[in-house]
């Protein structure tokens, strides 16, 4: 029987029928030909493998089970990755079961055998807590969906070949399995991957099932209603980062050759200003004006997001310049695998390095967060750096490099934020490309030692653990001290006295949650080192050799405790003849002064054997063998045969 599913029309998603809806266009008015978007459709249940295409994790390895029939296989992946984080903190367990698909209907008055199919039960964690957690069931098609999808960024994914004959073989499960989780550590150890769309879908589908493009249109068309001096030109797909922010190229009508970008986003988690203030902060964004901050043309929000619209560049970003890439192009596209790598001239890094180092200053001096630095938020206009999306804060978004500065505590403000980003962009000017780890244990050869100094004061492993400097420090550093900057525009942010106590109330409150999340981090680490230095080989065979010494030490300590429990009964057996065998003897009384103390009375002969041995029975001829033998060694030793051995005595002084 065909299953169905309640689905929302694709619209709005190209050229003009794009435009005609957000702009209301007069051929749509009265024309029933034309879709109707608000009428909801009865389509076929789509396959598992086009439903669900996208997602980020880090994953576990694998432990096998023997299957016990052909109708299910079990195996579990149970490998833990930190970082990437770079959590990374996340976590990833998948099962495989080949099973039966549906009952199939009969045809031609025969049933039909059901058609096996293997499956995998992937489980993902976020973050360092168990209880956050989910399952989702992927088959090998959605493997290849997804890598198919991947090839835009034209990266080698180690995807395991397909296989028609055989592909239900114990042992080819097996290593279709280790090929899998090899594929999936690849895709969450790329920091870009890591964070697309594509791959959070594939491994999270109920919260990023949504669809961002469909929501922005609907806040832009509201916009659009009491703004019609705007038009949307055409979408810009997929040229940022963030999966809950979209971008329109647009225009006005006053000025229809002027081309604008819009960027709609929704809250973030670190958005902590209440509604009030952050309709005045984000109103107030077009008011800033500096040398170094790319303008903003108009700024609105609402009760969920925010609007912003600035001029477009055509130079693009200066993750564009470094990457040598065309603006309008993916993000993945753009910046996974470039064909040529090549830092900057060293002019340019310093005076690049010097303009964003002047914005920030500015930008700390006023109270105003930022912590969203990074070269595709860096606009290029001549020999000229503007800083881009300054709202990021304001919305609680979460920064690019997160990830990175998460895992050390001695950053923990956002300008160690800042600083320690700007440390990221420093080292993408100059090589070419982003470091391959953080920290960086060594610096390749630059073009000056000054560039590589101001890198170690801040990507390497001692920087991490001391802290950021302040931006006045770098500043004074010979790379930046000798540019001198020509650009005479007076920089100007004013904001109310009431707006500064809200955002430093804000920059607070997100300084405490990130001190949380890498303390958090930092107990997880040090369990994990635990329990993996406990776990050692090594560590296994120093328990063995210690649980050896302690089993053959108690026997011995029981021997000795049953000569001893066996002298004193004979001594006790020994009085008896003068008290009661079941009395215990009374202890002797203290001497007084004046009196001489009375010797005790010699030992009386023991017991006749036959009572002794009542009282006492025999014990085992082999324990009484070692006790006798254990008596004797003991009875017969003899002091002089010892060997006088040579001592040097080194405390007493020398007198020379």
């Amino acid at each position: 029987m065909e299953r169905y599913c309640l689905n929302m029309p694709n619209i709005g998603q190209t050229g003009q029928s794009l435009c005609k809806r957000i702009n209301g266009h007069k051929s749509d008015i009265g024309n029933r030909n034309i879709q109707k978007t608000s009428r909801r459709t009865l389509q076929p249940l789509w396959p598992l493998s086009n439903r669900f295409k996208r997602g980020n994790f880090a994953t576990e390895k694998l432990q096998k089970q023997t299957p016990t029939s052909w109708a299910g296989f079990r195996h579990q992946l149970s490998k833990q990755v930190l970082g990437v984080a770079k959590e990374k903190g996340q976590h990833v367990g998948l099962f495989s079961s080949n099973s039966a698909g549906d009952p199939s209907v009969p045809l031609g008055g025969k049933d039909l055998p059901p058609k096996r199919k293997e499956e995998y039960i992937i489980r993902v964690q976020r973050g360092i807590s168990m209880e956050n957690s989910w399952q989702i069931v992927r088959r090998y098609s959605d493997f290849d969906l997804l890598n198919s999808s991947l090839q835009i960024s034209a990266l080698s994914l180690p995807l395991p070949p397909k296989k028609l004959i055989g592909n239900m073989d114990r042992e080819f499960i097996a290593e279709r399995q280790k090929g899998l989780q090899n594929y999936l550590n690849v895709l969450t150890a790329n920091h870009i991957l890591s964070n697309c769309e594509l791959v959070k879908k594939f491994l999270d589908p109920n919260n990023y099932s949504v669809n961002y493009t469909e929501i922005a249109l609907q806040h832009v068309s509201m916009f659009f209603r009491s703004e019609p001096k705007w038009e949307v030109v055409e979408p810009l797909k997929d040229i940022g980062w963030r999966i809950r922010k979209r971008y329109f190229l647009m225009k006005s009508k006053n000025q229809p050759k002027e081309r604008l970008m819009l960027s709609w986003a929704d809250f973030g988690p670190d958005k902590y200003l209440s509604d009030k203030d952050f309709q005045c902060a984000v109103k107030l964004l077009p008011s800033c004006s500096h040398p170094y901050i790319y303008k903003i043309t108009f700024a609105t929000a609402n009760e969920s997001s925010a609007l912003v619209i600035r001029p477009f560049n055509e130079k693009g970003t200066l993750k564009d310049l470094i990457y040598k890439a065309k603006p309008k192009d993916p993000f993945l596209k753009k910046y996974c695998n470039p064909k040529k790598i090549q830092g900057l001239e060293l002019q340019q890094i310093k005076t690049f390095g010097r303009q964003i180092l002047e914005v920030l200053k500015f930008l700390h001096e006023k109270g105003f967060p930022y912590g969203h630095l990074h070269s595709s938020n860096v606009v290029l206009d001549g020999d000229t750096c503007r800083l881009l999306d300054l709202e990021n804060s304001l919305l609680g978004l979460p920064s690019f490099y997160r990830s990175y500065f998460s895992q050390f505590r001695k950053i923990n403000t956002l300008e160690g934020v800042d600083v320690h980003c700007f440390g990221h962009l420093l080292y993408e000017m100059t090589y070419g490309r982003p470091p391959d780890s953080i920290p960086v244990d060594g610096f390749p050869p630059g073009p000056s030692a000054s560039v590589v100094a101001v890198l170690e004061s801040l990507l390497s492993c001692e920087a991490l653990k001391n802290g950021m400097p302040a931006v006045s420090k770098i500043l004074q550093m010979s790379l930046f001290s000798d540019i001198l900057l020509t650009n005479s525009e007076k920089p100007q942010f004013k904001m109310p006295t009431k707006l500064k106590e809200a955002l430093k109330a804000a920059k607070e409150c997100i300084e405490k949650r990130l001190t949380e999340e890498q303390k958090l981090i930092h107990q997880h680490r040090r369990l994990t080192r635990a329990q993996s230095h406990h776990g050692s080989e090594e560590e296994k065979k120093k328990r063995k050799i210690l649980a050896r010494k302690k089993s053959k030490l108690p026997a011995f300590e029981s021997g000795e405790e049953h000569l001893a429990k066996y002298s004193n009964s004979n001594n006790s057996a020994g009085s008896g003849a003068s008290s009661p065998m079941t009395s215990p003897s009374s202890p002797t009384p203290p001497s007084t002064a004046g009196v001489s103390t009375i010797p005790p009375p010699p030992p009386a002969p023991p017991l006749h054997p036959q009572m002794d041995g009542a009282l006492h029975p025999d014990p085992s001829p082999a324990d009484s063998a070692s006790r006798e033998a254990l008596l004797s060694s003991i009875q017969n030793f003899q002091k002089g045969a010892l060997k006088k051995a040579d001592t040097c005595d080194y405390s007493v002084p020398r007198i020379s």
